[in-house]
């Protein structure tokens, strides 16, 4: 049960970011330019990974946030190893190596990361 509690916001955040970009590509001003489509999937993973990191530290937990950060971005990246390139890119022509060379999922993954230290520092740290 442990394992699976440091692993859930990492779940939500790649649920959360996947389900973004597929919304996304039906809105008719953004279905075209993936570059839009990333700056606003930016924006809200600031939201994702602050309401993960909620739910993580409600109980009390004392990892520190960085780590919990970094965990995140990698249950994320390993869905995305596992279900996103062989369902989702494959199937449309893309490649494992497309997918992980993209700088895109790269500052997404900072992003996560940073959030939640920023996070884990103003609303955590400071209450010990």
């Amino acid at each position: 049960m442990k394992y699976l509690k440091i692993l859930l916001p990492g779940i939500f955040v790649w649920l959360c970011v996947s389900l973004s970009f597929y919304i996304l590509g039906f809105v008719p001003l953004m279905n075209g330019s993936f570059k839009s489509q990333a700056v606003i999937v930016m924006i809200f993973i600031v939201l994702y990974a602050n309401e993960s990191a909620l739910f993580y530290y409600k109980n009390g937990i004392k990892l520190h946030g960085l780590l919990l950060g970094i965990i995140m971005s990698l249950t994320a990246l390993l869905l995305d190893a596992l279900i996103t390139v062989p369902f989702i890119e494959i199937p449309n022509g893309r490649s494992y190596h497309s997918f992980f060379s993209s700088p895109v999922l790269w500052v997404l993954a900072g992003i996560n990361s940073i959030t939640v230290y920023c996070f884990w520092r103003m609303k955590i740290k400071s209450v010990v």
